[in-house]
């Protein structure tokens, strides 16, 4: 069967699965309907969480990614009413938003810019209007 879940950091290394925490266990929610999918993923954005992307995948994956991390996992039928994501959030996340891997990891920060000088300037300001 196909459901819905919150990825953030999408197709990156940096990719993690959106989970509750029950008590001292963590729960995978998998949503039958994408437009429920999408709304819970607002709510979270409404409590300051990163923005998740709904993605589409066959719920046995899920199943054995969850028997593989010793997760719950739980399908939130789309008849179910609106789900609503806990009053609060876990203090630290096994994984990271983009912008801080960036600042931890020099491997994947962005390219310094290069400041040019005023002479380089004039000469690439020379060669562009020439072109003109």
């Amino acid at each position: 069967m196909r459901v819905f879940v919150l990825i953030f950091n999408a197709r990156t290394e940096n990719e993690g699965i959106h989970t509750v925490r029950v008590g001292d266990r963590n729960k995978i929610l998998m949503f039958e309907s994408e437009d429920d999918a999408t709304r819970f993923a607002l709510m979270l954005e409404a409590q300051d969480f990163p923005s998740p992307t709904v993605e589409e995948i066959d719920s046995e994956e899920v199943k054995q990614f969850c028997q593989s991390a010793d997760y719950d996992w739980e399908i939130v039928s789309e008849n179910a009413g609106i789900f609503l994501p806990p009053e609060t959030n876990v203090e630290e996340t096994d994984w990271k938003p983009d912008s801080e891997v960036e600042k931890t990891d020099p491997q994947l920060k962005a390219p310094e810019k290069q400041e040019l000088s005023d002479a380089e300037l004039d000469t690439l300001r020379r060669k562009l209007e020439g072109l003109l």
